[in-house]
């Protein structure tokens, strides 16, 4: 079992800017990856970005493209989001999640990664973008 912990969420003005973390208890076989989502109220959790444990491979949403960047720490075993000229559509519940990438899920790849595939979830934290 992989704990999952977020911090960073908050309330900003449009246009601002949010840093999110995610550290994991321990880390999970390698290879594997994390990845940020979010949930906003009626609508389906979605992916925003994900990445592999060496950094290698990125994968972002359409929506997170040129404003938000991911990256990790495998030695604080930590996951980071930064969120720049934040929207008022960016506003949800942002989850981090683990991927144990074997087997099929290696061949597949990051980039065909979705909810589902994703082993281990963190509790969320809230991000509001006011207008």
């Amino acid at each position: 079992q992989v704990l999952l912990v977020e911090s960073g969420g908050g309330v900003v003005q449009a246009g601002g800017s949010l840093s999110l973390s995610c550290v994991a208890s321990r880390r999970t076989f390698i290879p594997y990856a994390m990845g940020w989502f979010r949930q906003a109220p009626g609508k389906e959790r979605e992916l925003v970005a994900s990445i592999t444990w060496s950094g290698g491979t990125t994968n972002y949403a359409e929506s997170a493209k040129g404003r938000f960047t991911i990256s990790r720490d495998n030695d604080k075993n930590s996951v980071d989001l930064q969120m720049n000229n934040l929207k008022p559509e960016d506003t949800a519940v942002y989850y981090c999640a683990n991927v144990k990438l074997t087997g099929e899920k290696l061949r597949r790849g990051l980039t065909s990664m979705t909810v589902n595939d994703f082993d281990y979830w963190g509790q969320g934290t809230q991000v509001t973008v006011s207008s």
